[in-house]
């Protein structure tokens, strides 16, 4: 159980039960998260309504998306968001042995591109202010200005929401323990 009480989306009004409704309908089983994040309905409405309208405008692929959040998460250690994320990948192809060892530098099932946005979310994730000129240059060679923004947005993101779930305690739901890696 989370560290603060669980609020139902019966509880939740306005906008924000709009979003709550939506994510939990079209996004997967955030339902945990989601009971936390009511609590402040402006953080549900803002930041999950950026992530459903990040999702309509698609700026990077769902292949690059989940790479960059299963990296971030396995990086900081977030099992919830981790067991989320990796079996979405699996969906967008990767060898579930490749998800599961995204962090290891020699990792093999990761094209050239998947490669630098795997290493540009672990530097964003563990040290962004040592991201160099060179990888930002080889980004640079694949992604537009504006997707570079998302992937980098995303990541930041990502870390962001690690820290909000380990911090508050917040539990895996029970359907996302079942999602198959393969």
């Amino acid at each position: 159980m989370a560290r603060v009480r669980n609020i139902e989306i019966e509880d939740v009004s306005g906008e924000a039960r709009a979003v709550y409704e939506r994510i939990q309908r079209d996004y997967g089983p955030f339902g945990n998260m989601l009971r936390v994040f009511a609590h402040r309905p402006p953080a549900l409405r803002h930041v999950f309504g950026l992530l459903l309208e990040s999702a309509s405008d698609a700026v990077i692929s769902k292949r690059h998306l989940e790479i960059v959040l299963v990296t971030a998460s396995k990086a900081a250690a977030c099992a919830y968001c981790v067991a989320h994320h990796a079996p979405r990948l699996v969906e967008q192809g990767l060898p579930a042995a490749t998800v599961e060892r995204i962090l290891d530098p020699d990792v093999p099932g990761l094209d050239p591109v998947d490669r630098l946005v795997r290493d540009y979310a672990a530097q964003v994730t563990r040290d962004p202010a040592r991201v160099s000129d060179a990888l930002f240059a080889r980004l640079r060679e694949h992604f537009s200005e504006e997707q570079v923004v998302e992937l980098t947005l995303r990541t930041a993101l990502c870390a962001f929401f690690n820290r909000f779930n380990e911090a508050l305690g917040i539990e895996i739901e029970e359907d996302a323990l079942t999602l198959p890696l393969a």
